[in-house]
């Protein structure tokens, strides 16, 4: 199976699968001489791990990364580091009912249409279960940016229609929404539950920050910084489309109101969100990921056999009412990473 990995000089290639002996990535290119010890990857990865509200999946995983190789005595050593999940609390018996009908929405159909054969035990490689390697990956692509200033921060900005109206500074880690506006806290905790009553899952939109990334980084034409940010976070299974800066909104604007002045001070407005030509200008880089509803639901619903015979599918098993806010340092990791290989690419041109 091929696409498995990202990145040029920082490179990652994950592996494993949902109810497999667990995931993990290996890292080529990271310069040696980085402090890094299992300990440094417990915060990242218990903001992905379930369990921050009643309203996850069920299933709970210690998500404790191990250490495999590339690391001596506390510091990177310029080999390839390898880090390992392992799977504790898998329960394929609920997905027995997949072995023979697929889920609408899901990859299930296209990995079977593209391989003839596919691991239902919760999705496989196509789970999110995959992405607790990402996250990994991000904590020793932090190594590189802390030094050059670079600072990554995501949060929910929209979760089921319920949109954050004011960004309050600390206020993201207070809530397990990871949401920057506490007044709509308890709107999106309702519209959660609502949705888990009903049967259903609720989509969202995660805004990403980057503070104090240097003018340069991206390479001209095909290898731009925003097209290879957005290649890494459509890369994340529930992202269904990104915007940079203005986004969307620039399709209405004029040339006078979309471009963003300069004065000897810096840019007046940002509506290019930090990066222009496919190089970042030395702004803040803005991003907005927007994520769809999780596909496993436990309502009936309509899908065929691998056969192609019409069938009522009816889930039960374990899952979350939505990718958000788990996504959120999913994206961190993966913007991390990309800036990281991009910066090293800077380097190596200095």
């Amino acid at each position: 199976m091929a696409g498995n990995s990202f990145g040029e000089v920082f490179r990652i290639t994950t592996f494993g699968e949902s109810h497999g002996a667990g995931v993990g990535v290996v890292i080529d290119g990271c310069p040696s001489r980085k402090a890094l010890s299992p300990e440094d990857f417990i915060p990242a990865m218990a903001r992905r791990r379930p369990g921050r509200t009643p309203l996850d999946t069920p299933r709970l995983e210690e998500d404790r990364v191990e250490i495999l190789s590339g690391v001596f005595e506390g510091q990177t050593t310029g080999a390839p580091i390898a880090l390992f999940i392992r799977n504790r609390d898998a329960d394929s018996r609920p997905y027995e009912i997949l072995r023979n009908a697929f889920r609408p929405g899901h990859a299930d159909y296209s990995y079977f249409r593209k391989y003839g054969h596919f691991d239902f035990r919760g999705g496989g490689r196509s789970s999110a279960r995959e992405t607790a390697a990402r996250v990994a990956a991000g904590v020793v692509a932090q190594k590189i940016l802390e030094p050059a200033g670079i600072q990554v921060a995501a949060w929910t900005l929209e979760l089921g229609g319920i949109r954050a109206r004011q960004h309050i500074p600390g206020a993201v880690e207070k809530n397990p929404f990871f949401c920057p506006d506490p007044d709509v806290v308890p709107e999106m905790e309702a519209a959660m539950k609502r949705s888990r009553e009903e049967h259903d899952s609720l989509g969202g939109i995660v805004e990403v920050r980057v503070l104090g990334c240097p003018p340069g980084l991206g390479e001209p034409v095909f290898d731009k910084l925003d097209a290879d940010l957005a290649r890494a976070v459509m890369s994340v299974g529930a992202v269904k489309g990104v915007e940079i800066g203005a986004g969307f909104a620039a399709a209405r604007l004029t040339g006078s109101e979309n471009n963003d002045p300069l004065t000897p001070a810096g840019f007046r407005t940002n509506r290019a969100g930090g990066i222009l030509g496919g190089i970042s200008n030395g702004d803040e880089i803005v991003l907005r990921a927007a994520i769809k509803p999780i596909p496993s639901i436990k309502r009936e619903q309509d899908t065929i056999t691998r056969e192609g015979e019409a069938v009522k599918l009816h889930l039960e098993g374990r899952y979350d009412i939505s990718a958000v806010p788990r996504v959120v340092p999913v994206l961190e990791a993966m913007i991390r990473i990309v800036l990281a290989d991009h910066l090293l690419r800077f380097r190596a041109v200095k």
